[in-house]
């Protein structure tokens, strides 16, 4: 397990711990602070989404009602998850490929392989297994409220977990610790 040195950014975009500091008139830099935080430790990785949520909003041309569409599709499987409601399969492998950046293994309390497995459990439970264990390792899985038939987040480091509350608020992100699904 690696647990990167680095902390939350103190970007333009977020002066510090209270809320009423974050800039939120500048959505770029609260953006690079989200990524920030969601590829915590991987700059590159960090720079490589915001570019493709950059190039995004330019075809959007800059309709910030497209933000977190966009956003969703710059960081879909390298840096978070969208899933369908029933789609267990589907959320083991992004959770794992997540997971998997810091070499970490999820003990899901069964064969994520086995179909009878996945049949008997929903993406609901499987998010709070996996939110669980990677409590374990000083990580927290999120999920934001997609306002629809889908199930959708991210993990970042435990000790950022007021910074990215402050900052989806600001962002007007809905999120809630994935061992509380919506």
């Amino acid at each position: 397990m690696i647990l990167p040195d680095d902390d939350f950014d103190e970007d333009p975009g977020y002066a510090g711990d209270d809320e009423d500091e974050i800039d939120t008139g500048d959505l770029e830099a609260m953006i690079w602070n989200l990524l920030v935080l969601i590829n915590p430790g991987d700059e590159e990785s960090a720079l490589r989404q915001f570019s493709l949520w950059r190039d995004g909003m330019a075809e959007a041309q800059g309709d910030e009602s497209q933000a977190l569409p966009i956003l969703k599709d710059a960081i879909d499987w390298s840096a978070g998850f969208y899933v369908d409601w029933n789609d267990t399969e589907s959320l083991v492998d992004s959770i794992e490929e997540l997971a998997a950046r810091w070499n970490l293994d999820i003990d899901w309390g069964g064969d994520p392989s086995d179909d009878d497995f996945l049949d008997a459990t929903d993406v609901p439970a499987l998010m709070a297994v996996a939110y669980d264990r990677l409590r374990e390792y000083g990580y927290t899985l999120w999920n934001w409220n997609t306002d629809g038939d889908a199930y959708a987040g991210w993990i970042a480091l435990s000790r950022d977990d007021e910074g990215m509350q402050q900052l989806c608020s600001a962002l007007g992100i809905e999120i809630r610790p994935a061992s509380d699904a919506f």
